[in-house]
């Protein structure tokens, strides 16, 4: 009966005569436990085998109704072994039927059997505890299950290495690690054995590895460079060679502004190469005065691009000014909501509301009015840096369209100030009402504080606005006596224009000797000389403040240790070290209202020709 039963679990036929064992029946797995001479471990009535190995869903009762044998997925008839399950769930493995052989699984209770690291590329397995009679035809009927096996190396003791075609068919077979094998339905100890599969290491396999490691790395490689290839920018054109039909079309291409860039390119590196000889030097003549034609263009374009920068900048300043408005609207409303005609209706809630409200806005007012300041700050000190920028070597003569742009800048100023005050003017008016209204409350002090801090700032703006005030009052002063001066030295010079031709035509007639003339001309000088001297009288006027005779001191000190003298970018960047906010239009000012102590000179030749200043002052004592 036994023996027909074995036969039948070889075949594939399916009766419900020929499986008698049910495998979740805990009597039978014992009786079979016994058969192969092991103690039996598991519990009565304790299921060893989970119904999620068998087939998924099926009704263990379902025989019982219809008759129908419960099916094993894992026999031959019905495909490969199922892979490992995961971790998470509990591993319960169940009986295998081969057709030579039977693999019982191991005590579920026991710990799963061991594995070494796997090595790169395993597709080989070892095989150990294999009973003696297992042939090789056995061992390929029970691991064939697992994948297709290209070789397999059975060694005369009980273990084998079986290489598989792939390495996913290496996790299948270790899946078979722990089984016991039973050959046939034998209880001879030389019929059963307790297989340890594990990962083996061979050459074969490592070298598959590594060729394809190589090939990855090669189609790495190949699509790196293909990326870079398609990411690097495009090389240059290739720049034709020289000739003078060439140089005709360039010279065209040059005119064009479209294509000015790409010709002017052209043009440098022929110039570069050295086509430029006396036969084709007419050529890159006209090419290279086409090339300058362009350079009244760009400065036409940056014009106009500056000019649109100046007009975003005062679009941008407008808009500022009208945001800062309406900010002062929002805080106006709000400090008229927090008076007490209004302030008694509103609830504490809707009152601790508003005053957040309010100290937010005055907050984003104060920001407002702090970046619009700055940005006025920026313009004046740009006005101030192209004031300074003027080149102190140049004549010194008085400049009348500098001075009345300074005259409409103060004005400017003093038109702003105006303004400013008038509004603080029109806050303390309202705060004096507002005080005279309200009762002596803390709001009442508060407001009394903000009064007299306005009217500390207006003291301080009037004060600004008397000095703007004075500054340009001497401005026009300067102004007149300069030209005063220039009109009394035009007139002068009239004069001795005429006298001059007076004196060549008294000569040329009556014949006078060269001493006559040279007592003429003696005259002449010494009525210019005259002229000059009560000019700088009238210039040297007495010294202002105090600032001024320290100055003196100091650059009377400087030019002293300067024998040679001293051109006045010299003596100011000096002074700067000094007052860094005085400059060199104030010190040429100041040394040429003192003729006597200080003297102007030119030394060099041509190209070298320097003014220098030098202390006089000892030469005129000697020579009194």
């Amino acid at each position: 009966m036994m023996a027909a039963a074995a036969d039948g679990l070889g075949s594939i036929a399916i009766d419900a005569t020929q499986l008698n064992m049910s495998v979740t029946d805990p009597t039978a797995w014992a009786t079979a436990m016994n058969n192969l001479g092991m103690v039996p471990v598991g519990l009565p009535g304790q299921q060893l085998v989970s119904d999620s190995i068998c087939v998924p869903g099926f009704d263990p009762g379902l025989n019982m109704m219809t008759g129908i044998t419960p099916i094993n997925p894992m026999i031959p008839g019905l495909g490969l072994v199922p892979p490992p399950p995961p971790t998470e769930v509990a591993v319960v493995k169940e009986i295998i039927h081969c057709k030579s052989c039977t693999l019982f699984p191991q005590n579920p209770n026991l710990p799963p059997p061991s594995t070494r690291e796997r090595p790169p590329g395993c597709k080989t397995v070892f095989v150990g505890g294999l009973p003696e009679n297992a042939t090789e035809e056995i061992i390929q009927e029970v691991f064939e299950q697992c994948g297709d096996i290209t070789a397999i190396r059975k060694s005369k003791k009980n273990f084998c290495h079986i290489r598989f075609a792939e390495e996913f068919m290496v996790d299948k077979a270790i899946y078979l690690s722990g089984y016991r094998m039973r050959l046939g339905s034998s209880t001879d100890k030389k019929d059963s054995g307790r297989l340890h599969v594990d990962f083996a290491q061979a050459r074969d396999d490592f070298y598959e590895w590594e060729c394809k490691q190589r090939m990855r790395a090669r189609e790495e490689r190949h699509r790196r460079k293909l990326e870079e290839d398609r990411l690097r920018p495009p090389s240059p054109p290739p720049i034709m060679h020289y000739s003078e039909h060439e140089a005709a079309l360039l010279a065209e291409k040059l005119k064009d502004d479209s294509k000015f860039s790409e010709a002017i390119t052209v043009l440098l590196s022929w110039i570069e190469r050295g086509e430029v000889n006396r036969r084709s030097a007419n050529h890159f003549y006209s090419m290279v005065q086409s090339a300058n034609s362009h350079v009244r263009r760009l400065m036409n374009e940056k014009a106009t691009h500056e000019q649109e920068m100046e007009e975003a900048k005062e679009n941008f300043k407008n808009a500022l000014t009208g945001i800062l408005t309406q900010f002062e609207q929002i805080v106006a409303v709000f400090n008229a909501s927090t008076r007490q005609k209004a302030w008694d209706h509103f609830s504490k809630a809707q009152r601790k509301n508003i005053d957040i409200w309010r100290k937010h806005s005055e907050e984003l007012r104060n920001a407002q009015s702090e970046q619009l300041m700055g940005i006025r700050r920026e313009e004046e000190m740009e006005m101030s840096d192209d004031e300074n920028c003027d080149s102190p070597t140049k004549k010194m003569r008085v400049d009348e369209s500098a001075l009345a742009a300074q005259a409409y800048a103060l004005k400017e100023e003093n038109d702003s100030l105006r303004w400013q005050l008038d509004a603080y003017r029109n806050e303390v008016e309202l705060l004096k009402q507002e005080k005279e209204q309200l009762f002596r409350t803390e709001e009442n002090l508060t407001k009394d504080q903000q009064v007299q801090f306005l009217q500390q700032t207006m003291q301080g703006m009037q004060q600004q606005l008397l000095t703007i005030q004075e500054e340009l009052n001497n401005k026009k002063s300067e102004l007149e006596q300069a030209k005063e001066e220039q009109s009394h030295t035009q007139a002068l010079l009239k004069v001795l224009q005429e006298q001059l031709k007076g004196t060549k035509e008294l000569v040329e007639t009556n014949g006078h000797s060269h001493e006559d003339t040279n007592e003429i001309n003696v005259l002449t000088v010494a009525l210019v000389n005259q002229d000059r001297e009560n000019n700088t009288e009238k210039r040297s006027q007495g010294l202002k403040s105090e600032k001024e005779a320290l100055l003196i001191g100091i650059i009377s000190t400087f030019l002293h240790v300067h024998p040679f003298g001293a051109n006045i970018e010299y003596l100011w960047s000096y002074m700067q070290q000094l007052d860094s906010k005085i400059s060199a239009n104030e010190i040429e000012m100041l040394l040429m209202r003192l003729p006597r102590m200080f003297k102007q000179e030119f030394t060099g030749v041509g190209a070298t020709l320097e003014k220098r200043w030098k202390l006089c002052a000892f030469e005129g004592i000697k020579t009194t």
